[in-house]
């Protein structure tokens, strides 16, 4: 039986991608490169084309909106594995107009801010920790977004939500002080050709995650593993293989830094050497156990900003065969 898996081609997926860490017997896997920001056919992109088209048999999805959709349909069409390909810290992701008098996390208060989605992980994770930490309302904001929602939502009229025009550069609105802020995984190519036009919220922003990290002791997941649930159903090893594979995979990515001159990164073994000594060994921790705090944040988070009705268990997300990982 060929499986499609559907991975962007970050370092822990390396493996996938070169053969180098072995299926359950009778499956093997046409790993598919595809970005989750890449537009395709009708504008859609990974996380849809998993969730909504079930295109994929396997894939990385964005917590958020699987979060989301488990909320709508206990037995929704695909469910989750524990392995977290893709994690952020809030706050080197929120970027500012240097002219528009934010000092502080308090300062955005009434602000205009850029978005991917609303829903994006990305986005209701700062939004969380901007409140959490901060005491930033996210109701007291004017959202800008970049595309419209994955899972519809209802956020009522009290809300300030709009999609910005197609076609419009939301680094540019940035810079140009059309919005006040922005929140993005990476800066827009707009930004990157003119650096001195924003800068981050956070002066030290590693400063600023690793004294999230202490606190919570997490580093926040962005996307989750998934599967058909008839592909778990018919195979029931298949969950707990899939889930060895990408531990398997993640080790492998670990080793590359050992060789000093593997990245075009002239010290990334020194960038190794500085997050195990900030983080641990691996902050890119698997299974159910070690992620349940961190999983329930963010459920706590997606209620608050009525993206579900109400929270529930953690356990929810995933195929019962993994619960006790």
């Amino acid at each position: 039986m060929e499986l499609t898996i559907a991975l962007n081609r970050y370092d822990r997926h390396v493996p996938f991608f070169n053969g180098t860490v072995a299926p359950p017997p009778g499956i093997t896997f046409k790993p598919l490169e595809i970005g989750e920001s890449v537009p395709f056919r009708d504008g859609t992109d990974r996380h849809s084309r998993l969730l909504n088209d079930l295109e994929f048999d396997i894939g990385e999805m964005g917590l958020s909106s699987f979060v989301m959709a488990v909320a709508r349909d206990p037995n929704l069409a695909i469910v989750g594995i524990p392995s977290f390909p893709r994690r952020f810290f809030s706050a080197g992701q929120i970027y500012i107009n240097p002219n528009a008098n934010i000092r502080s996390p308090r300062d955005l208060t009434g602000k205009r801010i850029g978005v991917h989605s609303f829903q994006t992980t990305l986005s209701v994770l700062a939004k969380g920790d901007l409140k959490l930490e901060f005491g930033v309302n996210w109701e007291d904001i004017d959202w800008y977004c970049m595309r419209g929602e994955i899972v519809p939502v209802d956020l009522g009229e009290d809300v300030s939500v709009q999609v910005i025009p197609a076609g419009k550069d939301i680094g540019m609105m940035l810079m140009d002080g059309e919005i006040d802020a922005l929140i993005s995984p990476q800066p827009r190519q707009s930004m990157l050709d003119a650096p001195h036009r924003y800068r981050r919220l956070f002066d030290d922003p590693r400063a600023e995650e690793i004294r999230y990290f202490k606190k919570y002791g997490f580093y926040p997941i962005m996307h989750v593993m998934t599967l058909k649930r008839e592909l778990a159903e018919a195979r029931p090893d298949l969950p707990r293989a899939l889930m060895d594979m990408c531990e398997a995979a993640k080790t492998l990515a670990y080793s590359f830094y050992d060789d000093s001159n593997y990245s075009l990164l002239a010290w990334s073994r020194n960038a190794m050497e500085e997050q195990r000594a900030a983080l641990g060994a691996d902050p890119w921790t698997s299974g159910f156990a070690a992620n349940k705090k961190n999983l329930e944040q963010f459920i706590g988070y997606s209620h608050n900003q009525r993206l579900i009705d109400a929270p529930y268990p953690a356990e929810n997300l995933f195929h019962k065969s993994v619960l006790d990982s």
